[in-house]
């Protein structure tokens, strides 16, 4: 009788579920390894296939292997190639742990019906009593299946390790064997004779041709994993682009990222990839976009629209802005924008620190806090106030300089003298100041709250005006003033660009007390240098 080891689904590299299982290829009754008397229990699942011929159904069947001391339980697939096979191991969900020691994999672990591993002593006595043949049934994670068939498979006792002394893929002249290897691997070159013969003079051809599985493709030792002939791989550092060629790699090490450059993955990809405003291949990159609005203009854009910017020193992606380049000269970063009458300005810090609205033209936004002050810190800049007054009249303003400091000082504000013909109201009462929003008052008053009062966000600056920071500063109210109670009136800058478009007084958008209730206002910047 004949012995066939089979395995069926068991979990490898990229598996998702495995099974080795083995059956009685060939009769050895005068076995050279152990000499019983024949047991009561089948001594493998074939035997047990064939002695129940009315149930040959999968399950858990009762052995008995030659030379074993007790019966055990094993699982017995009578489903595939006509049943019979003796089930060693199993991989399937993961749910057995399979990093053991010794004594584990010698007594074998696991659950029968789910993972388990029958163990190595049993196994030794198993594919000692006669010559057994292994298949090994494995389903890939993406649900594809194939299995591998050794023609012999046979494993030494404890003593010698559990030596692995027979696992051979061989066709003969008799028979050929066709054997599926894995899809990293392919079946190395190997011919079916038709007749017994040897071009080398051999006259026992019985294993002419054995045949093994090769790997196709090269072995990516970071990832265990096969890339294939003619793909690249990059290694964790991006120092070194390999090419897999004639199952071997080709490695460029002078492959390096450019400085615009990052080594990461993207779409399970590593290699260098060029940052948010430039374009490349990752180890050349140029600049796609531009540091403001003015540098767009230089390089010919000259229509007003949204435009994509990566000021100097920002690590965050490039974003983008509303540019005007046709006002006085063109290339002026806007950064705040109110016509719509429709977008609330009275928000928190969070979203004046982020920016909202939309920049497309004829919406109201403002770009961000922490934007203006990357945008005002890579280079000198000058502002620009255009204001159209409830009249109808267009005034402006420039400011020769104009800069913010990061959030750790509240976007203190400093800028240069002024110019124009909308009056130099953002003024001394506002250079210096730190930038106050609802949930956050810091204009250094202890009396009231101007952001609130005034229902804005801006830099209002009692510690330089602190005259402002009165119980009753006023008691006539102007339309830029505030009412703290009855006669009683305050205001804390002679302009708020983001008061409330439909505010009463003090709250509403001013510049100055002749300019209360505008129709429109936007700011921006360009190069002082201009």
């Amino acid at each position: 009788m004949n012995y066939i080891l089979h395995i069926y689904k068991i979990t490898l590299l990229f598996l998702s579920t495995s099974l080795l299982s083995i059956e009685v290829t060939s009769t050895q009754e005068d076995s050279s390894y152990f000499f019983y008397q024949q047991p009561e229990y089948p001594r493998d699942c074939k035997e047990a296939r064939d002695q129940c011929s009315s149930d040959n159904l999968s399950g858990v069947y009762t052995i008995k292997p030659d030379g074993y001391a007790q019966p055990f339980e094993v699982y017995c697939n009578n489903d595939i190639a006509s049943g019979g096979w003796t089930v060693i191991q199993r991989r399937t969900d993961g749910s057995v742990t399979f990093k053991r020691d010794w004594e584990y994999y010698k007594r074998g672990f696991g659950f029968l019906s789910n993972e388990f591993w029958i163990g190595n002593e049993k196994l030794s006595y198993l594919t000692n009593q006669a010559v057994y043949e292994l298949r090994i049934d494995i389903v890939l994670s993406n649900g594809s299946s194939f299995n591998v068939k050794y023609n012999t498979f046979r494993i030494s006792d404890e003593w010698s390790d559990y030596s692995l002394v027979h696992a051979d893929v061989f066709r003969s002249n008799w028979s050929c064997i066709v054997s599926s290897c894995p899809l990293n691997m392919t079946q190395e070159s190997c011919t079916c004779q038709s007749l017994c013969t040897d071009p080398i003079g051999q006259t026992d051809c019985y294993t002419d041709c054995v045949e093994t599985c090769v790997p196709e493709g090269c072995l990516v030792t970071e990832t265990n994993s096969f890339i294939s002939n003619g793909d690249s791989f990059i290694n964790d550092d991006c120092t070194q682009n390999c090419t897999c060629l004639d199952n071997q790699f080709i490695c460029n090490t002078d492959y390096e990222c450019s400085t615009d450059a990052t080594c990461t993955v993207k779409d399970g990809i590593r290699k260098c990839y060029c940052n948010d405003g430039f374009e490349g291949n990752g180890e050349i990159c140029i600049r796609n976009s531009f540091t403001d609005c003015y540098e767009a203009y230089q390089a010919g854009h000259t229509t007003d629209g949204v435009y994509t910017l990566l000021p100097t020193g920002w690590t965050g992606p490039a974003f983008t802005v509303f540019c005007d380049m046709t006002t006085a000269g063109g290339g002026w970063t806007v950064f705040q924008r109110r016509v719509d009458r429709v977008t609330d300005f009275y928000r928190g810090w969070n979203e004046y620190r982020e920016g909202f609205g939309s920049q497309e033209a004829g919406n109201d936004f403002w770009l961000g806090n922490e934007k203006i002050y990357y945008l005002t810190n890579q280079k000198d800049n000058k502002l620009r106030v255009d204001i159209v007054t409830s009249g109808g009249s267009s005034k402006y303003q420039e400011y020769a300089s104009f800069r913010i400091d990061d959030e750790s000082t509240k976007y203190r504000l400093s800028f240069g003298s002024s110019t124009g013909t909308a009056g130099n109201y953002l003024n001394r009462c506002n250079n210096g100041g730190k930038f106050s929003t609802r949930d956050q008052d810091n204009d250094g008053c202890n009396v009231h709250d101007f952001a609130e009062g005034h229902r804005g966000a801006w830099w209002y600056n009692t510690q330089e005006c602190s005259h402002l920071c009165t119980a009753c500063y006023y008691s006539y109210r102007y339309c830029d003033y505030f009412e703290t109670r009855s006669g009683c009136n305050n205001i804390a800058s002679d302009s708020n660009l983001n008061g409330d478009y439909n505010g009463g007084n003090g709250e509403n958008i001013f510049w100055y007390y002749s300019n209360c209730n505008l129709n429109s206002a936007e700011m921006k910047i360009r190069p002082s240098s201009v």
